[in-house]
């Protein structure tokens, strides 16, 4: 803990520093082979596994599931609902210690029944220890609009937020770059992994993308007051030296930050999975354990170095950064 409270003073006074935006084409190559993986494997694996919220269906829970040695036979449940419907395309997840849901396309009334006593007999349980619902098309269509809305109505807001709040377009669109490489990132994660995507868990990218936010403010609050500390000639660090040295500076509460929202989650997503067998708990904790890695990633190697970007070619930092390569030039 010394060693790391010394190596973070080091950096805040500018005695070390970690050239983060002078190597920001690698972080850029990084991203751009990320978002790649995250875009075409889901798509080479036939797409993304939507839950039934967004895609309808028949539903089926079993509840007073005798479990064996090692714990309850999903293939049962599968076995059995194509006995009675060949094309129904179950996915079965375990409930606990003594349930089991079953999903599938959406099935006629008659079928829904059949599948019922089909499952009761398999599993040996009493007809009404089996429970159906159903959701309509329209329904899963309304969610999935909902969703978008929703990340529209984010995203435009935090832009605008930004904007005003730093008095310049370019932080917000640098901001907005890093949350949208967030959210590629972490629906990728689900694609690669064939998570299925539900409402908890698009809960989880919404608030993902809050605490990305939140980072990135820190950070260029801090990349703000350096730029703007000094007046004309008493400056003598060139605009991309003080971007650098804020991104140092607050590097270690960044990673502090991450740490301690991460570990957490990572319990809630242990015991969701292996404890519990709580599939709400797993789709949210899921993404909201990859999105503060990612979004903890991308407001140090992405906002920063995309803001420097749209800020080199202003003519006040170009005659800045010449007027202090001249100076250092003149004193060597």
């Amino acid at each position: 803990m010394a060693g790391l409270t010394e190596w973070g003073n080091k950096l805040y006074t500018g005695e070390r520093s970690v050239p983060v935006i002078a190597r920001r084409k690698l972080w850029y190559l990084i991203a751009a082979i990320a978002i790649l993986v995250a875009a075409t494997v889901p798509w080479l694996r036939g797409g993304f596994v939507l839950g039934i919220d967004f895609t309808g269906g028949s539903q089926f829970t079993v509840e007073q599931v005798t479990a064996g040695e090692g714990g309850i036979d999903q293939s049962v449940a599968t076995d059995a609902v194509l006995s009675v419907a060949p094309e129904a395309g179950p996915r079965v997840a375990v409930l606990g210690d003594s349930a089991v849901r079953v999903q599938t396309e959406q099935l006629t009334d008659d079928v829904s029944a059949q599948v019922s006593g089909a499952l009761a007999e398999a599993y040996d349980v009493p007809r009404d220890s089996v429970s159906s619902s159903f959701i309509g098309a329209s329904w899963g269509q309304d969610i999935t609009l909902s969703a978008l809305r929703g990340l529209g109505i984010f995203l435009v807001v935090a832009t605008v937020f930004m904007a005003i709040y730093f008095r310049t377009w370019k932080m917000s669109i640098a901001a907005m770059a890093s949350l949208v490489h967030d959210l590629i990132l972490t629906v990728g994660v689900y694609g690669v992994l064939g998570f299925e995507i539900t409402p908890a868990a698009v809960i989880g990218f919404l608030t993902i993308l809050g605490y990305s936010l939140y980072d990135t403010v820190v950070v260029f609050d801090k990349i703000r007051e350096n730029t703007t500390e000094d007046d004309g000639d008493q400056r003598n660090r060139t605009f991309a030296e003080s971007v650098n040295l804020a991104v140092n500076q607050t590097l270690v509460r960044s990673i502090n930050t991450a740490v301690v929202g991460a570990l957490p989650v990572a319990a809630i997503l242990v015991v969701g999975a292996f404890v519990l067998g709580a599939e709400t708990l797993i789709d949210i904790a899921l993404s909201l354990f990859v999105g503060t890695l990612v979004g903890t990633y991308s407001t140090i190697f992405i906002a920063a170095p995309t803001y420097t970007l749209l800020r080199e070619k202003d003519e006040d930092v170009v005659k800045q950064t010449a007027r202090i390569l001249e100076s250092r030039a003149a004193a060597a």
